[in-house]
């Protein structure tokens, strides 16, 4: 194999081990994401919350579902959260996800 196949198959695995490590972030995050809400909205269930949370991941690219999910369950049992907050809350515990996932 050439060095330039070689450099190629390396840049390949990294890829895909970036997007491994990117996905399980995101998850981990929304994990977070749905305990953190369902205590704000005194949820019965944390965990079935969080659940739902990162179900919603699965709607469509991006973070605008997760977003949407829990801006309207946060509408439906009022509570008051700016948007700028609840993102700034899902940008914190993305952080907070990938410190644990390192940390493994």
């Amino acid at each position: 194999m050439s060095s330039f196949e070689e450099r190629g198959e390396s840049f390949e695995k990294k890829f895909a081990h970036d997007a491994e490590l990117k996905f399980k972030a995101e998850a981990r995050r929304n994990k977070l994401l749905g305990l953190w809400a369902a205590g704000e909205m005194n949820h019965s269930d944390a965990d079935a919350y969080a659940k739902e949370v990162i179900m919603a991941d699965f709607e469509e690219a991006g973070d605008e579902d997760v977003f949407r999910k829990v801006r309207g369950d946060f509408d439906a049992s009022n509570v008051s959260i700016s948007d700028d907050d609840l993102r700034n809350k899902m940008k914190e515990l993305l952080g907070q996800a990938v410190e644990e996932i390192q940390s493994e």
